[in-house]
């Protein structure tokens, strides 16, 4: 029997797997760095990752005016609650949200009334409601901050890379300041 070599067989890719290959990497990057760096899109539509950012920012500085109606309406407790609000407005900046003020609180008659009917998150620019008890004060503050974190822990399913990474960490940090809130208050 003549020994017959087999078919030359390509060791690698073909020509055209590589030119497909090439266009389509080229393709995918161009289409997906461009969204997330720009503005807005071309079409005018954010992101997911944009619309995350925006939230968080938006959640921050609402959280940062929860802080400032506590305040107002419980002075007392500005050495205790100015470090967590100081690191609240960080946060907002962080995600690109306006710097907050320097605390002047969104309203400074904030509801005083001895009732915590007010939802701990309530409705973005809606004045919360701060009772007049310092402890359901605090608690009504901590209930707020634990939405959050939880809010933003889900979210980081939405995103990746340095906004997952911001997040998570932000996320972490509401989680600390529910710890200091309720452990300062039950002491």
């Amino acid at each position: 029997m003549p020994f017959t070599p087999p078919p030359r067989i390509p060791s690698g890719p073909r020509r055209r797997t590589l030119l497909a290959s090439a266009t389509g990497a080229a393709l995918l990057v161009g289409c997906s760095a461009a969204p997330e760096d720009t503005g807005g899109g071309t079409s005018g539509t954010p992101s997911p990752a944009q619309r995350v950012r925006a939230r968080a920012a938006r959640d921050s500085t609402d959280l940062a005016g929860r802080y400032d109606a506590v305040l107002a309406v419980h002075p007392s407790l500005a050495v205790r609650l100015a470090p967590l609000r100081a690191e609240t407005v960080r946060h907002a900046e962080a995600f690109g949200g306006r710097p907050a003020g320097s605390g002047v609180p969104r309203s400074p008659s904030a509801s005083p009334t001895g009732s915590p009917t007010g939802s701990p998150t309530g409705s973005p620019g809606a004045s919360p409601v701060v009772p007049t008890d310092e402890k359901a004060a605090v608690a009504l503050l901590a209930a707020a901050e634990k939405e959050l974190a939880d809010r933003r822990t889900q979210a980081l399913a939405d995103v990746d890379g340095e906004l997952a990474r911001l997040l998570a960490s932000v996320a972490a940090a509401g989680a600390a300041h529910v710890y200091l809130l309720t452990t300062e208050a039950a002491g």
